[in-house]
Order: structure tokens, then C-alpha cells, then sequence
């Protein structure tokens, strides 16, 4: 061998780093990964939530439609710096380590959510307003962008070999537990406070929250231990210090198949989540005519399902195989979309919108329960980190971010309330030709 043995695609069994780590540092690194990851995601999510209050707010404008995509396209710009925040921050973990990466992630996301939380409105500051939410969002994209690759690959190194599945999973599950807390939060001040008080100040308390609890998940993720497999490869490093190794080089000139079979992977992931998990509340209240504390419920009800299922199905990805449970996933998506949309707006009431989102949600928990793991066995781990930041996060931004701003724009040009599922068809198309034609790939792969 004339590179470094993770380099060259050996996994950490095969370059001695694939020591199984005690069971008390492995439950660490999850506790320390979910909790820094369920925070990270609550600051960037939360945005979405309160779309309408905060259309008003900072985007006023004669036309409430026009307002709204204004908002929703302003929830799209933090998506542009995910990209640049996967090619910074995701090489930055394979350099220097997860826990280095994983921490400023932290910081950035903190600073974003602060903006936000403390901007005056645009009848305070005018243009000056929504200016400082934009420039909010691009800083908390790019944090954004370097937490999935890191975070992933971090619970999959600290992970028994037999177990990957069951402790990726976390991540997703931690998402849905962000968005969770995210649209409880929602729920209760919609449901608490009379809308000009919810206007007034109400809107800035899920930000103060995301921002009082942030230095709560940089302490936990300082106090645990960088992975054995980042360990390895350090000494590997030192050992040969005349070895050219640049992660972003090596990945696009080593494994871009592996990229563009995860990038295909993540299209129908993004879309769901930010269709049926983020933009359903505001759907449900303008197309269907459901209450908006009633939307969030029903919403917060579909979260929890994700953070219980995604775990099961990566535990179950462990003994069956990742790409049977997401085919079969993704699936479903495909077939169900037209007709439970359909059904919806015949029959729009809050009891029907929870129905919808309990089978979205399982769908999407079969999914994105394995996904994670199934995409980090694609890299070797030198270039884990950056493999999984590229293939995601620009997926996510190109197919999720705008997600919100598509199925409302395609919702005003059709004038079809059945719209956003033609999206989510395509997007499972997507996904479903991925695993498809990257079966083999996965194949090989799998147990990296």
C-alpha cells in the first residue's frame, strides 16, 4: 500500500481500527450525538414552523400568498450555504476530527438562532429586517451543512460493528425529535397566546429556547471521545507524513459513485421530511382549513412515530440488510402520495390529517431509519465525513430545501391542492432508481 490504508477503501477491521469501543463509551457518543444533533436541527427547523407569524412580520406585502413564499424562499436560503458548509465542515472532520467539527457546528447554529431571535421586524427596521433573517439562515445552512456527515459518521465509528444500524439511526431519529420539540413548541404558543401577542413576542421564544440550551450540547460534545477509526487514521498519518491526503480529492476521485448513489438516496429522504414534517402545519391551514394548533398536533404526532420507528428499522436494517427496508419504504411513498392527498382535501378534518401523517410517518421512519448507516458504509473512514456532507447536503439543498417554496409555488400555478405530491412522487422516483441501480455498490460495501 502506498497511501493510507482507509485511503485506499479498507475498512476499519481490515487498517486495525475497528476496535469495538466499551459499552459505556459507546452509549456516550450516542447521548452526546443525539443530544447536540437534536439541538442543532431545532435551531435550523424552527423557522418553518412559524412561517405564517413571520411572513407577517418580516415579509409584509399586499398579497399574503406572495408573503409566504417570501418566507418559505428565505427557509430556502439556509440551504444554499449547506454545500459550502459540507465542503468545509465535513473535510474539517476528516482532518481534525468529529468532535472538533461537531462542536463548531454547535457554535454556528447558536449565533444564527441569536440573530433571529433578537431581529427587529420590518416595521421597526424596514428592509434592515428581513436582511438580518437572510443573512440568519446562510449562517445557520452552513452549520447545518457540516452536522449530518459528522454527526453520522461519528455514531457509526462509536457503534459495535453488528449494531451501525441501530446507532445511526439516531441521527434521523434526533432530527424528527427537533422537529418535534420544534412543532410542540409551535402548538402550545398558538394554542396559549392570542395571535397579537404570538405576533407581539410569542415568535421569539422557540428561538430563545434553541439559543439557552445550545451550550448544553457544546458541553456534552466536549466531554466525550473522538472515535477509535479517527484515532487510526491519525496515527497512520503521523506514521507517514509524506502522504498526500486531501478528503475532498480522494472521495470525488475515489468514490463517486458512492456520492452520486447517496445523493440519489437523500432525494426522497429530504422531500418527505420537509413536505409531510415541516411544511404539512402550514398546508393543513391554508388547503385543508385545519386549525393551526390542530396542524402541529397531528404534525408532532407523525414526529413521534419517527423518533420511536427510526431506531426499529435500523435495528432491523442490522439483521435484514438497509436497501430490502428502504426500497419497500420508498415505495409506499411513491403509491400512497397521490391518494392520500387525494383523500385529504375530499375530506379535510384534523382527524384525517392525523391519519395521513401516522402512515407518512412510518414510511418515512422505514426510510430514513437505515439511510444513515447504509450511507456511511460507502466511504472508507477518511473520507466518511466528507462523503456523507457532499452527497446530502447537496441533495438536500437542490430537492428538500426548497421543497417548502416548490409545493407552494406549483400549489398557486395549478391551482390544485394536490400538487406537493407529484413532487414527493418524483423525488421517490429518484430514490427508488438509486438504490436500484447502486444495489451492487451497497452490497459491497456493507459492514464498512
Amino acid at each position: 500500500m502506498t497511501e493510507l490504508a482507509a485511503t485506499h477503501g479498507m475498512s476499519e477491521s481490515e487498517s486495525g481500527a475497528g476496535k469495538t469501543a466499551s459499552r459505556f463509551s459507546s452509549r456516550r457518543a450516542v447521548i452526546a450525538a443525539v443530544a447536540g444533533n437534536t439541538l442543532e436541527w431545532y435551531d435550523f427547523a424552527v423557522y418553518g414552523f412559524f412561517a405564517l407569524t413571520l411572513a407577517k412580520l418580516f415579509f409584509p406585502a399586499g398579497d399574503a400568498t406572495v408573503s409566504l413564499l417570501l418566507t418559505v424562499a428565505t427557509f430556502g436560503v439556509g440551504f444554499v450555504m449547506r454545500p459550502v458548509g459540507a465542503l468545509v465542515l465535513g473535510t474539517l472532520a476528516d482532518r481534525r476530527g468529529r468532535k472538533v467539527a461537531l462542536s463548531l457546528t454547535i457554535l454556528l447554529m447558536a449565533l444564527g438562532t441569536a440573530m433571529i431571535a433578537f431581529a427587529p421586524t420590518y416595521a421597526t427596521a424596514g428592509a434592515w429586517a428581513p436582511a438580518i433573517i437572510v443573512l440568519a439562515r446562510l449562517i445557520q445552512g452552513f452549520s447545518a451543512g457540516g452536522e449530518i456527515g459528522g454527526a453520522t459518521a461519528f455514531l457509526v465509528e462509536h457503534a459495535p460493528p453488528e449494531r451501525r444500524g441501530l446507532y445511526a439511526s439516531w441521527q434521523q431519529a434526533s432530527q424528527a425529535g427537533a422537529l418535534l420539540l420544534g412543532s410542540l413548541t409551535g402548538a402550545l404558543l398558538t394554542g396559549l397566546l392570542p395571535q397579537a401577542e404570538l405576533e407581539a413576542w410569542g415568535w421569539r421564544v422557540p428561538f430563545l429556547i434553541g439559543l439557552l440550551i445550545a451550550p448544553v450540547g457544546l458541553y456534552i460534545r466536549s466531554r466525550v471521545d473522538e472515535t477509535e477509526a479517527f484515532k487510526a487514521i491519525l496515527r497512520e498519518r503521523t506514521a507517514r507524513p509524506e502522504t498526500d491526503f486531501s478528503p475532498l480529492r480522494d472521495t470525488l476521485g475515489q468514490h463517486r459513485a458512492a456520492v452520486i448513489t447517496g445523493f440519489g438516496i437523500t432525494i426522497a429522504w429530504t422531500v418527505c421530511t420537509y413536505f409531510f414534517l415541516v411544511t404539512m402545519p402550514t398546508y393543513a391551514v391554508r388547503q385543508l382549513g385545519v386549525p393551526q394548533s390542530a396542524s402541529l398536533l397531528a404534525n408532532s404526532v407523525g414526529l413521534a412515530l419517527i423518533v420511536v420507528l427510526a431506531p426499529v428499522f435500523g435495528a432491523w436494517s442490522d439483521k435484514v440488510g438497509r436497501r430490502p427496508i428502504m426500497l419497500a419504504s420508498v415505495v409506499g411513498l411513491f403509491l400512497l402520495s397521490w391518494p392520500m392527498l387525494l383523500w385529504l382535501t375530499g375530506q379535510p378534518s384534523a382527524f384525517n390529517l392525523m391519519l395521513a401523517q401516522i402512515v407518512f410517518a412510518v414510511l418515512i421512519a422505514g426510510f430514513s431509519g437505515p439511510a444513515p448507516a447504509a450511507m456511511a458504509e460507502l466511504y472508507p473512514p477518511a473520507m466518511r465525513s466528507t462523503g456523507l456532507s457532499i452527497a446530502y447536503n447537496f441533495a438536500v439543498t437542490l430537492f428538500g430545501g426548497f421543497a417548502p417554496f416548490i409545493t407552494t409555488w406549483l400549489i398557486v400555478q395549478t391551482g390544485s391542492a394536490l400538487a406537493p405530491a407529484w413532487y414527493v412522487m418524483l423525488a421517490a422516483a429518484f430514490s427508488l432508481t438509486a438504490l436500484l441501480m447502486g444495489g451492487k455498490l451497497m452490497r459491497m460495501s456493507a459492514g464498512r
